[in-house]
């Protein structure tokens, strides 16, 4: 069968890996088909390149998923040292990285924030954005900010430019991270920003080479193609750095044909190998860190994470999308776990969903009684 290279190589055979070969190595890189002894949360966070945290809590849930007695306040207690930030990163979104990658994976995706910006110059017409991020860089490191203070200070620069285009072109313009007490376990607060080299006392490092985190995203998302890569990362034009690696690479092909790329040494587990159930967070990247999906979300169930803007807490079973789920405390100290599988799920399996979701209320809530049912979100 001849592959589909994407990276302009001439076409070739290759091993070919089945979805749930494709689907094991997945979870075997992203800590999943076994909860990892040996990870510190740090570790874990630097290893899967961040993890994506729109919201608070995702993140805490995505190391529990993934550490053997990850204590939600190990995270907290990093960001608090300053060791880890939140930050716009990837595919313009909220990430918790290790302060190392915050200051190299920032640069790297520069150039997809400023076409980000692109999208934003009728509303910031007559704005020069060098100055821009001169009056931001002023207002956020002389005390972090909110955004509406932000707002606040650039109209008053630029009074005809559009608020929303000005609030995007900040944090597109400069590296902001937001401070704590935002992000939090046990408390949090409005989001407040500064830039991460004020936050973090040293200067962001130039603009690597695309090569190094390549690599990382292989032995994280690998196998992957450059299609792959490039949706993780939210840039483009990156065949000719696989096509540079190439000869330090193991290549494979889906069953579609697509050229796949790995690291020669890492461990790819029979596609038969067990997978746990696993209880994810929204935006959990699992699911978002690749072009074609299938290997994590079955055709069938595409788009059922999601319901309009809202994204739900997702149910992996055999090692595939197969539910959402959600918390409700109550009073009186007791929580709820509602789990909503797309389809019938056996006995075994029931009972094995179950027993994870009272391990997490357990680890996850301050309850003191928990309760772990099945059903439609809108009839429990």
């Amino acid at each position: 069968m001849a592959s589909k290279t994407g990276t302009g190589a001439p076409r070739r055979t290759h091993p070919v890996l089945s979805r749930r070969a494709l689907n094991r190595a997945t979870l075997d890189r992203q800590l999943l088909l076994r909860r990892s002894p040996t990870h510190t949360p740090k570790d874990a966070v630097a290893h899967l390149l961040g993890l994506q945290a729109q919201n608070v809590k995702p993140p805490y849930f995505a190391l529990w998923s993934r550490l053997a007695g990850f204590r939600p306040e190990a995270l907290s207690e990093l960001m608090e040292r300053r060791e880890v930030v939140r930050i716009v990163t990837m595919r313009s979104t909220i990430h918790t990285h290790t302060a190392d990658d915050a200051l190299t994976l920032r640069p790297l995706v520069q150039a997809a924030r400023d076409r980000e910006l692109n999208t934003f110059r009728k509303g910031l017409a007559g704005v020069d954005t060098e100055r821009l991020g001169e009056v931001v860089r002023a207002q956020v490191e002389d005390r972090p900010r909110t955004m509406k203070e932000l707002r606040v200070a650039l109209l008053k620069q630029w009074p005809d430019a559009d608020p929303f285009a000005l609030s995007v072109a900040a944090r597109c313009v400069l590296p902001l991270v937001q401070v704590t007490p935002r992000g939090l376990w046990d408390r949090s607060g409005q989001v407040a920003l500064t830039t991460v080299e004020h936050w973090l006392g040293r200067p962001a490092r130039p603009v690597p080479a695309p090569d190094e985190t390549v690599l990382r995203y292989l032995g994280a998302f690998g196998p992957a193609s450059v299609k792959d890569m490039q949706t993780w990362a939210g840039l483009t034009r990156l065949a000719g750095v696989f096509d540079r690696l190439r000869p330090r690479l193991a290549v494979f092909q889906d069953e579609n044909g697509v050229e796949l790329f790995d690291l020669p040494d890492a461990t790819r587990p029979h596609e038969d190998t067990p997978a746990p159930v696993r209880l994810l967070p929204e935006f959990d990247n699992l699911l978002l860190s690749h072009a074609d999906r299938t290997r994590i979300v079955p055709a069938e169930h595409r788009g059922r994470s999601w319901s309009g803007n809202q994204a739900h807490r997702t149910l992996l079973v055999d090692g595939f999308l197969a539910g959402i789920w959600r918390i409700a405390e109550q009073t009186g100290g007791h929580a709820l776990l509602t789990v909503q599988p797309f389809g019938k799920l056996g006995r075994a399996r029931r009972a094995e969903v179950a027993e994870e979701g009272a391990r997490l209320l357990a680890d996850m809530t301050s309850a003191t009684s928990c309760d772990v049912r099945f059903g439609d979100f809108a009839a429990v």
